[in-house]
C-alpha cells in the first residue's frame, strides 16, 4: 500500500511563500493497493494536484469523505476523472438523513457552482459507508463515526498486514484527559489501534486549543495522548491550522518529538508533508 499527502492543510487552503515546505492544500491523500486500487481520501484543494499523477488519468476510482465540511470537498469540482465519460467514481461518505448525492449536491449546484452533479460527464455513484468493512479491490476498509461538527467518519484501511488510520478531523478528548479516560469512551481508538500508521488531527497548540474546545480539532498534547492509547507504529500530524507557517509547524514538530519522548509514545511522530510519499 502506498500513500501519498497531496493536500495536509485544515479549514481553509493557505498558498503563500510561507508554506512551501509543508504545503497549503487542504486534505487529500492518495492510497494505491498492491492490485493498483486507488483510494482517495478527502477531496480538499490537494485533489487538483492529481490531475499530474496516475490517478489522474485511471478509469476507476473510490473517493473517501470523512465529512462534508467545505476544505473536505472543495476540491471536487477540480478533479479531471469526474470529468471523463468513460470514468467510473464511486464517492463514499458519512450516513445521514438525506442522501449522500443530495446533500452533496448543495454545493454542487447555484449559486455557490456553476456546474451541478447531474452535468458530471463521469459515470458517478454516491454511497453511505457501511457499518461493516468492505473490500475495495485488495484493501479492506473500515468506516466508524468520530468526534468531530456534524457526521465524521474515521478510516481504517488495510493490506497484507499493514493498516492505515485516517482521522484528519476529530476531537477525542473534549477537554477531558485522554490518559485515564476509558478505552470504550475514547472516540476513534479502535480504529487506530496498532495501526502501522495514524493520520491524525493535530491543528492547534496547547495554548490555541484553550480557546477552541468544542470545535472538532485537537491540541498536540491530544494528539499524543491518542497516539500513546492507540499505539501505532507512526503517528503523522495532519490538518495543519492555516495560520500556521512552515516555522511554527517545524517547532510544533520539535516539540512533538520531546513530549512523545516524555509521554511513552514509542511510534515516530512526524509532520505530513504535502508531496511526501511512503509505502506500508
Amino acid at each position: 500500500m502506498r500513500i501519498r499527502f497531496w493536500g495536509v492543510r485544515g479549514s481553509i487552503p493557505a498558498p503563500g511563500p510561507n508554506t512551501t515546505v509543508v504545503g497549503g492544500n487542504t486534505p487529500c491523500v492518495q492510497v494505491t493497493g498492491e492490485d493498483g486500487t486507488e483510494l482517495i481520501l478527502d477531496a480538499g484543494s490537494g485533489i487538483r494536484e492529481l490531475h499530474a499523477s496516475d490517478v489522474g488519468h485511471a478509469k476507476r476510482i473510490h473517493i473517501l469523505l470523512t465529512h462534508l465540511h467545505l476544505d473536505h470537498i472543495h476540491g471536487l469540482l477540480f478533479f479531471r476523472p469526474l470529468f471523463d465519460p468513460e470514468a467510473e467514481v464511486t464517492v463514499w461518505g458519512p450516513p445521514g438523513r438525506a442522501s449522500l448525492r443530495s446533500r452533496l449536491a448543495r454545493f454542487l449546484s447555484s449559486p455557490l457552482s456553476p456546474v451541478e452533479i447531474r452535468d458530471l460527464p463521469a459515470n458517478v455513484a454516491f454511497k453511505d459507508a457501511p457499518s461493516s468493512s468492505w473490500r475495495l479491490g485488495e484493501l479492506e476498509v473500515r468506516a466508524s463515526l468520530i468526534a468531530h461538527r456534524g457526521p465524521t467518519l474515521g478510516y481504517r484501511i488495510a493490506e497484507a498486514g499493514a493498516t492505515l488510520s485516517y482521522l484528519p478531523d476529530h476531537e477525542p478528548g473534549l477537554g477531558t484527559s485522554l490518559s485515564s479516560a476509558p478505552s470504550n469512551w475514547i472516540s476513534g481508538l479502535a480504529l487506530a489501534r496498532a495501526a502501522t500508521a495514524l493520520i491524525h488531527d493535530s491543528q492547534y497548540s496547547d495554548s490555541e486549543y484553550a480557546f477552541r474546545r468544542g470545535w472538532g480539532h485537537s491540541s498536540l498534547s491530544d494528539a499524543l495522548a491518542f497516539a500513546r492509547r492507540s499505539g501505532p507504529k507512526a503517528l503523522f500530524m495532519f490538518h495543519h491550522d492555516p495560520g500556521h507557517d512552515d516555522g511554527q509547524l517545524q517547532s510544533l514538530a520539535h516539540q512533538a518529538t520531546d513530549d512523545a519522548a516524555r509521554l511513552g509514545v514509542e511510534g515516530e511522530v512526524q509532520l505530513a508533508r504535502e508531496g511526501e510519499t511512503f509505502d506500508l
